[in-house]
């Protein structure tokens, strides 16, 4: 019989023993954030005037704006993440509805992002790979 040494085959754990997570015991969870979606933004709004607008409600862990990578312009919809549900509920109410520089927002709470299916295309480089030798006549 021949022994092997690996690093991680001499770990073990005690039957019934796992790892405990930090968040066990109560008096280390904090109040989970909750993030809420923010549509219809006007294309002007920075991160700064959406976290200023929605600290009205409550306390604003975070605010970002949107921004298309190409041009460089807001997609015209943000997150806001708020501390406690209390405040989270609050902004809803106070916003969903409500105009803001001349544009209707719509608030409620935000979704987890959904993974995508694959793309059949080949990548986006037109299923040919990017080298087209068919239309040239030599």
């Amino acid at each position: 019989m021949f022994l092997v040494e690996f690093p991680f085959a001499f770990v073990r754990r005690r039957r019934g023993h796992q790892r405990r997570s930090p968040y066990k015991n109560k008096a280390n969870i904090r109040l989970m954030a909750k993030k809420l979606y923010v549509g219809g933004l006007p294309y002007k709004t920075t991160d700064a005037e959406l976290r200023d607008a929605f600290s009205k409600a409550g306390a604003v862990d975070s605010a970002t704006v949107i921004i298309d990578k190409m041009t460089g312009r807001s997609k015209g919809f943000g997150f806001v993440e708020m501390s406690n549900d209390d405040e989270a509920n609050a902004a809803i109410e106070m916003w969903n509805g409500k105009e803001l520089d001349g544009r209707t927002l719509t608030v409620n709470e935000a979704r987890p992002l959904q993974p995508r299916a694959p793309r059949s295309d080949g990548g986006g480089q037109g299923g040919r790979g990017g080298f087209d030798r068919g239309s040239r006549s030599w």
